[in-house]
Order: C-alpha cells, then sequence, then structure tokens
C-alpha cells in the first residue's frame, strides 16, 4: 500500500511512501525495545546535549522544514517556519528542566519514603496533520528526555514530515531507535499498541479516532494521553475592549486556515455589543487574503484536503438552512475556502454542535455573563476557553465555572511548554507539556525504607 503526499494548493502529488509491511514492522518494535533497555540508563546531561542539538537542527533548517510542512500540508510559509522555530523552543525547555521536573520526591514520615521516576518504554504516538512538527516534538521531547522512545504514526497525508523529524534526530547524535517513523496504516495499530515494548499511547486528533485508540489501550491496558476535538468558546463581555477582542477573534479563528483543535469557534457575546463584535469581526475577516501559501501577503492558504473543504461546505450549507446568517465569505474552490462569518446561531446550529475544522466562525449571542457561560458549558467539547472583560474579578470567577482544560483571559488560547495542556469532556483525558506532561508516561515509584 502507498500513502500519497499531495499538495493541498495545486493538487500535485509530491511524494509517495510505501507501508511497512507486518515483518519490517515487527523489526522496528524489536529496535525500540532493545534501544530503551540503552537508553533509560543515560544521564540526563547527554540526553539533553542531543536535544539541543536537535533544538539547533531545527533551527538552522527551519526554512526546509517549513517549505516541507506547507508543500505538504498547505499553510502558509511563515506559520510553517514559526511551527518549527516553536518546536525548536520546546526540545530547549525539556533539555534544560527535565531533570529538576523528575527529580526525587521525599515525604514526611518516620522512616524514609519517597517516590522515584522511572521511564517505561516505549510510547506509541499517533499525530495529527495540522502541526506536523509541533505536535510531534510537543510530545517526543518530553518523553525522550525522560528515558523513554519512541514510535510515531504519522498523518498519511504528513509522511514526509515524520521522516524529516526522524533525520534530524539521528544527525542530533540520537541513537538509532530512540525516535522511530512508522508508516503503517490503521489495521497494524492494534499489533502496536499490543507490544510488549510499549508502555503508552499518546494521540492526538479527532473524537473519532480517540475513541478507537483509546478502546484499544484500554483492552491491551496501557495508559494513553488523548488530545482530541474541540470547539472552544470565545466569551464577549459587555466591557471587553471590542477592537483587540475582534483582532484575536480573527487570528484565533483563521490561524492555519482554521485547522487547529484550540481554535475558538463559537463566539459567545452579550446582547449589548453583538452587534458592534459582529460589524468588526465581519471588516477583519474581509481583509484576508486567501491564496498560494508560498506567496507574500497571502494571509491563509488552502484547506488540507478536499473532503475536509468539503465537509466545512456541508456545515456551512446545513448550518444556513436552521437559520444562521452569513455575514462574509461562503464559498469554496478545490481546497481553498473562503473565511466565513456567520451570525444568529444557537444551540441547535450544526455549527453549534459540530467541530468544524476550517475558516468558519460563528457568533452566538448571550443575554448576560453567567448565560455566555452556560452556553460555553452546554457541549460535549471541553478543550479550552477565553473571556473578554476589563473586570479581572469578574474574569476569574466566571473562569472558575468554565467546563474546559484551559481558560485564557484577555488572550488567545495557546500552547506553552511551561503551562500543562489538555482537555475534558469529549476533548480527552491527561495532560501534555509542563511538569505534569513529563510524568504521563512514567513510572512513579514509591520506596519506603526503614
Amino acid at each position: 500500500m502507498i500513502f500519497k503526499s499531495i499538495n493541498p494548493f495545486s493538487q500535485e502529488v509530491i511524494a509517495e511512501h510505501e507501508v511497512l509491511t507486518n515483518a519490517q514492522l515487527n523489526q522496528k518494535l524489536q529496535l525500540s525495545e532493545s534501544t530503551f533497555k540503552i537508553w533509560k540508563n543515560t544521564s540526563f546531561q547527554e540526553r539533553a546535549d542531543k536535544m539541543r542539538k536537535l533544538a539547533n537542527i531545527l533551527r538552522v533548517d527551519k526554512e526546509k522544514f517549513g517549505l516541507l510542512i506547507t508543500n505538504e500540508m498547505g499553510k502558509i510559509i511563515s506559520e510553517s517556519i514559526a511551527e518549527v522555530e516553536k518546536s525548536a523552543v520546546n526540545c530547549d525547555f525539556y533539555a534544560e528542566h527535565a531533570a529538576e521536573m523528575l527529580k526525587d520526591e521525599y515525604y514526611d514520615t518516620s522512616f524514609k519514603s519517597m517516590s522515584v521516576y522511572d521511564p517505561m518504554g516505549a510510547v506509541f504516538a499517533i499525530m495529527p496533520w495540522n502541526y506536523p512538527f509541533w505536535q510531534v516534538l510537543r510530545y517526543a521531547a518530553p518523553a525522550i528526555m525522560a528515558g523513554n522512545v519512541t514510535l510515531l504514526k504519522h498523518a498519511p497525508n504528513v509522511i514526509g514530515c515524520a521522516k524529516a523529524i526522524e533525520s534530524a534526530f539521528l544527525e542530533a547524535g540520537f541513537p538509532e531507535g530512540v525516535f522511530q517513523e512508522i508508516t503503517i496504516d490503521i489495521p497494524q495499530v492494534e499489533s502496536v499498541i499490543a507490544s510488549d515494548s510499549v508502555c503508552g499511547i499518546t494521540l492526538t486528533g479527532s473524537e473519532m479516532a480517540g475513541s478507537s485508540v483509546a478502546a484499544l489501550a484500554g483492552k491491551h491496558i496501557k495508559k494513553s494521553v488523548m488530545e482530541l476535538g474541540g470547539s472552544d468558546a470565545f466569551i464577549v463581555l459587555n466591557d471587553a475592549d471590542l477592537e483587540k477582542a475582534v483582532t484575536v477573534a480573527t487570528q484565533s479563528r483563521m490561524l492555519n486556515a482554521g485547522q487547529a483543535c484550540i481554535c475558538a469557534k463559537r463566539f459567545i457575546v452579550t446582547e449589548k455589543v453583538a452587534d458592534e463584535f459582529a460589524s468588526l469581526f465581519t471588516q477583519k475577516v474581509q481583509l484576508l487574503q486567501q491564496g498560494n501559501p508560498l506567496q507574500q501577503g497571502i494571509q491563509m492558504g488552502p484547506l488540507a484536503r478536499l473532503d475536509l473543504a468539503e465537509k466545512l461546505e456541508a456545515q456551512l450549507a446545513k448550518s444556513l438552512q436552521q437559520g444562521a446568517k452569513l455575514l462574509v465569505g461562503g464559498e469554496r474552490e478545490n481546497c481553498n475556502f473562503q473565511p466565513t462569518l456567520i451570525d444568529f446561531v444557537d444551540s441547535n446550529n450544526v455549527a453549534f454542535q459540530e467541530e468544524t475544522f476550517g475558516p468558519l466562525a460563528t457568533i452566538i449571542r448571550a443575554k448576560d455573563a453567567n448565560d455566555a457561560v452556560a452556553i460555553a458549558n452546554n457541549h460535549r467539547y471541553g478543550l479550552a476557553a477565553a473571556i473578554w472583560t476589563e473586570d479581572r474579578e469578574n474574569a476569574y470567577q466566571l473562569s472558575r465555572k468554565i467546563e474546559a482544560g484551559n481558560v485564557f483571559v484577555n488572550s488567545l488560547v495557546r500552547s506553552d511548554s511551561r503551562v500543562p495542556f489538555g482537555g475534558i469532556k469529549k476533548s480527552g483525558y491527561g495532560r501534555e507539556l509542563g511538569a505534569i506532561g513529563i510524568k504521563e508516561f512514567m513510572n512513579m515509584k514509591s520506596l519506603v525504607i526503614e
């Protein structure tokens, strides 16, 4: 079987990648197991030296890697390069802090008691196409700094990125087997999860993919971390700085052509300022230039695949049939989907209920702050949310009521190496990043010495 990398803007086939045979996959699993036995005994210093080299390689070759990202999944070149740079920052962060994060913890008992953190084995990662470098380095840098090894099943349309990351690890001096890209098809996934060398599974992807993989992880009694879909609320209250809120709203929804789980998708605005917000938002969206992602001045490229553009088009059509009002955009040509804004959406509308993975923003009108929070919580997803208000104390109180893994006040929702990130409800479980993220695939072993 062959996976094809297709340039979303030109629809040109740019590469083909052969799926591993079961025998080839077994060889990689065996290499992972043998490498772990050696890698787990290396010092933090040795790991950190190699991780810093990897960060440097990413920075030196950021234009080359950025071009690969853009050609495989379509985001504008400046966003692709920024993604590589952010990945390098994450490598440096864990090179610097992993040892401190995983130091022994002592307890106040009459005898000597402590917890120690031991690496567990191979982390099997199933990663998406929308941030093909960042999503990988986000989990891989802490997992490998902790003494684990990893096997990556990347999305079929960004296998070139997966192979480039593996090459960068090898160039940085990591032993063969510490980071392995495995080009496999869905029927082969369970055999990897079942392998004795695999200690846990991390997946970033759709709710459906997460449900399937989590079931397999449970079947084989393996730890899993799931970062799944989102329909993030962006709450705008009466006293918000509307100009700033709209600027960030446009950025949050339209970044990466709207293809991110933490894009704001439901803009919940109090009635008093809803008309003004809608007018300003419309103006900002109209200014966005869409086209060739390699061209200077273009602010949005195509969606990553034709089927994704067709699905979003169908969701938009149904939303309008259900009573939403189109303010701007709505046209599609192949993978190119115009930045689109609709108003007067309610909780029965498909654009409210489903995750819309593309440049479609929806405005929902709320009576007041409490109603806005209730609307935000009325959803099966709980990844992140934002609140816009000048009253910081009120924002704090409201943020405590929001059912999500992350709440940002007067700020763009984003991931940061220093801060744990993850969701609740159907948005998944477990956390990545921060000191909590590095411990997800560690054995916290209690030692008692009398």
